[in-house]
């Protein structure tokens, strides 16, 4: 996306130190964006990311269910809770649905494993439910058998941003 140099999967939201794929608990599983505000407003980001998720849904995400997987947006200081917290409310309005995704004070981001960083991307075999696929091939798989980008499209129509 414009404007966005980097994005790094990890964890945040819990007391766990040190967390893990195999140990988050109390953790959601979530991305550090750097971006470049002369290019793409906080504002926007959040926008584009309430678009790009189930926000009604407060059990997890798609096929991924569980505290881990719910929605948040995590800011650093009072600009940005104003943002985040007018976005919701755009999005509500636009949907006409209470939105279950919460605005909450950052705490420490740990940066997940390296095997989680751009795993869309990779190239490396991996066993799914379908079979071995490449890691990007069953990211895809996993889009559509969960449903991902149809509910996406469902919630925001013309305003999905689904990829």
């Amino acid at each position: 996306m414009a404007g966005v140099s980097e994005v790094v999967s990890g964890y945040s939201g819990g007391a766990l130190q040190n967390p893990t794929y195999r140990n988050h608990d109390g953790h959601y599983e979530a991305v550090e964006i750097t971006f470049d505000p002369e290019v793409i407003s906080y504002a926007d980001l959040i926008a584009k990311f309430l678009r790009s998720v189930d926000v009604l849904d407060a059990g997890g995400q798609f096929c991924d269910r569980g505290d881990a997987y719910r929605t948040a947006i995590f800011v650093q200081d009072e600009a940005q809770r104003q943002a985040a917290t007018a976005a919701v409310a755009e999005a509500e309005a636009v949907l006409g649905q209470r939105i279950v995704t919460p605005v909450l004070d950052a705490g420490e981001f740990w940066v997940a494993e390296e095997y989680h960083q751009d795993y869309y991307k990779s190239s490396d075999i991996v066993l799914t439910r379908a079979g071995p696929k490449k890691k990007s091939n069953a990211y895809k798989f996993y889009r559509e058998a969960c449903g991902r980008d149809a509910r996406v499209r469902e919630l925001w129509g013309a305003e999905a941003l689904s990829h």
